[in-house]
């Protein structure tokens, strides 16, 4: 397991974990807007067992009262319950196929909206939060602990309330004809549909939730493989994530073995008390029969054919059951990973008023301190203190360092994705903290260190800085970044795909797409934050000059640990 997802699950274990109930209560309070859709799958479902249940009832019913008929030679009614069992099948297939149609309707409309939802509540979080996460494991939580949640209607909560009102009603029908048979069927309800669960929920717990950790950490050291191949190979340590990664495998393998056992164990316990609840309604039922036309007559010969097969066909109603409380602590855990982290506090917190709107596009950093670590007060872990600098509207500033010295902290600083642990940030002449993070960001374009292409076309990824932006538009910015001629000699030009995160083309290629996309922003400030990494040193200087050229009423704000470009700046600061 890597250290990030250590750290997380040491974070997340030292939380006071919330009840079963609560966090059940809590996924059913995020259903709400599509109660009128789950209500009719569950009414369709109830439908089709009563449909089955009744079909199967009246054609033992049925088929055993023409057999007497026809020893006895007399004549009966044909047509009508012919024409019951022709429409109760009817209703049953139409029913099933409704069914199927409403209820997966629903469970992707509420699948679709939790991804939403989820996703609305992870922006903020990004890049301080965030990035205490790995990848792989944002990525589980996002799209395999989000479609388990799936189970929480068309596995838990539909089987349950059908089984609960089905349930009901059989033991109703039951008690018409002897109130032994209702509360012999009921106990076999009982331990069928509730104790047997009830115990298989106990046995799964672990092993499900278990699951759902090994499932999200063997997802995060597949994606390690995958995005890190390059380095296994050259560093000879393929062999070793092979064995992580099998060895995670039949951890995986153990606890899927374990649940499959236990739902193997419960099917067969249904269908004991299955084959029991007929065997019982058999011999509780065999006293109530008298010879036909007698005064005392209790039960009739088709009568016990038909309450024998609707005691079968009536455990249909709980066989889902086993399952659905074996689903629920799966489904439970991925629900706690989610909430998990909706529940975390963002590092900077959004102003409740509306953002002000700036005077000019002046910055001015008034001794500023910053340290990563929140929690500390001490200046020892920042890093920078007390740090002053201005840039007035139209100007140029550059910022030289040493790498790590904490000159892309200043970036962070300005986009809102930290707070300042003490002094202040104004822009256009108002402080930092009154703006919200996604109104101060439309002010700058800013080139990072660290840029991520999708796998797209060039064209795709550059349109991510403007939509509407012309093909004169980008062929103009990427003359400027020095990679137009690059990218007019492909095959298939601006349309060429550049692989995942840009895998297809060289780091320099990159950069300098990155700062065409930069620039194909109208933006007042302008942040170039190591432009030359991956340049040389002449591409860097022609870049560079001719972006300083289309954007000379731009603020400039030039980060670097090289002297490339500085003496076009109006003031320097060194770190």
């Amino acid at each position: 397991m890597s250290d990030s997802i250590k750290t997380n699950s040491e974070t997340e274990t030292t939380k006071k974990p919330q009840s079963d109930s609560a966090v059940f209560l809590r996924l059913w309070r995020l259903f709400k807007p599509y109660w009128g859709w789950m209500s009719l799958g569950i009414l369709l479902a109830l439908i089709t067992v009563l449909s089955n249940v009744t079909l199967m009832a009246l054609s033992g019913w049925f088929i055993a009262s023409m057999a007497i008929a026809g020893v006895a030679g007399i004549s009966i009614d044909y047509f009508s319950p012919a024409a019951g069992i022709r429409g109760l099948a009817i209703a049953r297939t139409a029913s099933r196929y409704a069914e199927r149609i409403i209820t997966h309707e629903a469970t992707f409309r509420v699948i679709a909206e939790l991804r939403h939802w989820f996703y609305l509540h992870l922006e903020p979080l990004a890049p301080a939060v965030l990035q205490r996460y790995h990848s792989g494991d944002l990525l589980s939580r996002i799209r395999a602990d989000i479609d388990t949640l799936e189970n929480v209607y068309i596995r838990i909560i539909v089987p349950v309330t059908v089984a609960i009102i089905a349930c009901g009603l059989f033991i109703w029908f039951l008690s018409r004809y002897d109130n032994l048979l209702a509360i012999f069927v009921l106990l076999m309800f009982i331990i069928a549909g509730v104790i047997t669960p009830l115990w298989i929920n106990k046995l799964s717990a672990k092993p499900a939730k278990k699951k759902v950790e090994l499932s999200s950490e063997l997802r995060t050291q597949v994606i390690d493989s995958v995005q890190g191949m390059g380095e296994l190979l050259i560093y000879g340590a393929t062999p070793q994530q092979i064995e992580k990664v099998d060895k995670l495998s039949k951890q995986l393998l153990t606890q899927q073995s374990k649940l499959a056992s236990h739902f193997a164990l419960s099917q067969s316990i249904l269908s004991l008390c299955t084959n029991i609840a007929m065997l019982g309604v058999v011999v509780i039922a065999i006293p109530l029969l008298t010879n036909s036309g007698s005064a005392q007559q209790l039960l009739s010969s088709p009568n016990l054919v038909m309450l024998t097969l609707f005691t079968l066909a009536s455990f249909e109603a709980v066989a889902a059951l086993p399952l659905a409380f074996q689903t629920l602590p799966e489904t439970l855990a991925a629900a706690r990973r989610i909430f998990t982290l909706v529940d975390a506090k963002p590092q900077v917190e959004e102003p409740k008023a509306d953002s002000p709107t700036p005077n000019n596009n002046d910055i001015v950093f008034n001794t500023v301190s910053f340290s990563y670590d929140q929690n500390e007060n001490i200046s020892t872990n920042n890093v920078f203190c007390d740090l002053s600098f201005s840039l007035p509207q139209g100007k140029r500033l550059g910022i030289v360092g040493s790498s790590g010295i904490g000159k892309s902290s200043i970036v962070n600083l300005l986009l809102r994705f930290w707070e300042p642990t003490s002094g202040s940030i104004t822009y256009g002449g108002h402080e930092l903290s009154q703006y919200k993070g996604e109104d101060i960001r439309q002010y700058f374009s800013v080139v990072t260190q660290q840029s991520h292409f999708f796998n797209s076309t060039i064209k795709s990824n550059l349109l991510l800085a403007k939509r509407e932006a012309s093909d004169t538009e980008l062929e103009q910015v990427c003359h400027v970044a020095q990679i137009h001629d690059f990218i007019v000699s492909l095959a298939e030009g601006y349309d060429t795909w550049v692989g995942e995160a840009g895998l297809k083309l060289s780091g320099g290629q990159l950069k300098r797409l990155t700062i065409a996309r930069a620039l194909l922003k109208d933006a007042p400030i302008l942040i170039l934050d190591e432009p030359g990494e991956g340049l040389d040193s002449q591409t860097e200087t022609n870049l560079l000059n001719a972006v300083f050229e289309y954007k000379k009423e731009t603020s400039i704000l030039l980060i670097t640990h090289r002297q490339t470009g500085l003496e076009a700046m109006d003031e320097v600061l060194t770190l």
